[in-house]
């Protein structure tokens, strides 16, 4: 073995070839032995040499075919032996009625709708296996739903936010509808009220809406040729107004509000979590409120971590991460009722690292007021415990003085 490079032999007896040439091609034998001697060699093993699979033809990376018409993406390999080749639709259990012919060639005959997305090509034998994709775009339909929905409370108001899809081949737009949920309504059905959003916007505002109530929401999208399937609803309760006796002054006049999302966000790993650092929005025509920082877990959906945090800051320490798992971050600002679109998404990634403690979900960051009322209490608690104990020491000194006292009385009649 050592006349043959990348050859080696294991404690255990396996041999080990690491590059496969014609240097190996044979038969094998194993002959175990010790200080006694051997029993004899095992039976032969005959190694020979396989080709993995290899593509000989890959489909194009993207395919636009109108709805009802065929459509054929080839793909061929080969390999020793040769390899068998299958089609597979991410994210879907079936071949959603597609064919594949004798060549190999997936066939959509027609092509409908829900065979838009992207399609896996795959060629296996006994040695190994390897993919390939594209991506299939049915023309000529309703738009697909939008995804990634999520929902920013706010002053009797909620900002909601998505992705949007694949719009068919034709112009879309969006609307947002939203209803409140009671707990005994006086009958069963309740109306829904929908919302149009700007053209080219991907969130709307919703306004007016009732303090500590729960909503819920859905966002619809349509084209010319109808609308497409509402996305997944998601509930929020919006914030109430803090108590006061004197009501906010209307505005003056009606003001165009610009306000850009915040700039360059990043992230740090250190000891005690993870810093987040940007700059505040570039255009701004009101003086800002603050932030709200999103994030979401494993591809999952945007939730809000912390919706309080000061316009004056520019960083915010995200402590409590789960180990090995996978984080992405965003951030918005807001003035007053008005809300940017999102910053720029950082991701950070806790796998292997042990300065994380393991907990299920990420603690709430406790407001600075807060924090500083329970200071103030327990300062208020230790002078009252002092004072108290300084007294009761006062009264017992009074006390036994004048115990003393009567006893020098009663010594003094006593010697009459």
């Amino acid at each position: 073995l050592s006349q043959l490079p990348r050859w080696s032999v294991r404690p255990d007896g396996s041999i080990v070839i690491a590059t496969g040439n014609d240097d190996a091609l044979g038969v094998y034998t194993c002959t175990p032995y010790n200080s006694y001697g051997t029993a004899g060699e095992s039976q032969p093993t005959r190694v020979l040499l396989k080709d993995p699979p290899a593509f000989t033809v890959r489909p194009k990376e993207e395919y636009f075919q109108e709805v009802g018409r065929e459509l054929v993406i080839p793909c061929a390999a080969r390999g020793d032996p040769p390899p068998t080749i299958t089609w597979l639709k991410v994210g879907s259990a079936g071949k959603s009625g597609a064919q594949v012919d004798g060549n190999s060639s997936l066939i959509f005959r027609p092509l409908v709708k829900e065979q838009h997305g992207v399609w896996e090509c795959t060629a296996t034998n006994q040695v190994a296996s390897v993919s390939t994709a594209t991506s299939v775009h049915v023309l000529g339909t309703s738009p697909h739903a939008v995804t990634n929905v999520s929902v920013l409370p706010l002053l009797l108001a909620a900002n909601i936010s998505w992705e949007p899809g694949f719009d068919g081949g034709y112009f879309q737009r969006f609307s947002v509808w939203y209803t409140p949920l009671v707990k005994h309504p006086p009958w069963a059905h309740h109306d829904w009220v929908s919302l149009s959003v700007p053209v080219g916007a991907q969130h709307l505002l919703v306004e007016n809406l009732q303090p500590d109530m729960s909503y819920q929401f859905s966002v619809l999208a349509q084209n010319k040729l109808g609308s497409g399937p509402f996305s997944q609803i998601v509930t929020s309760v919006p914030r109430g107004f803090p108590v006061t006796t004197v009501p906010p002054e209307p505005p003056a006049m009606t003001v165009r509000v610009f306000l850009s999302p915040p700039q360059a966000l990043t992230a740090n790993e250190t000891v005690r979590g993870v810093l987040l650092q940007w700059e505040p929005p570039a255009q701004f025509s009101v003086a800002l409120s603050g932030y709200a920082l999103e994030l979401r877990q494993d591809k999952g959906g945007w939730e809000v971590l912390d919706r309080s945090i000061p316009s004056t800051k520019t960083q915010v320490l995200v402590p409590g991460l789960i180990k090995d798992a996978f984080y992405e971050f965003r951030l918005v600002a807001f003035a007053g009722s008005y809300i940017s679109d999102p910053s720029n998404t950082v991701n950070v990634s806790t796998a292997g690292m042990e300065v994380y403690p393991s907990r299920t979900q990420l603690p709430e960051l406790l407001p600075q007021p807060v924090l500083a009322g329970v200071i103030g209490g327990i300062c208020f608690l230790s002078v009252a415990v002092i004072f108290s104990t300084m007294a009761a020491c006062i009264m017992n000194r009074r006390r036994a003085a004048r115990m003393q006292k009567r006893r020098q009385g009663r010594s003094r009649l006593a010697g009459r």
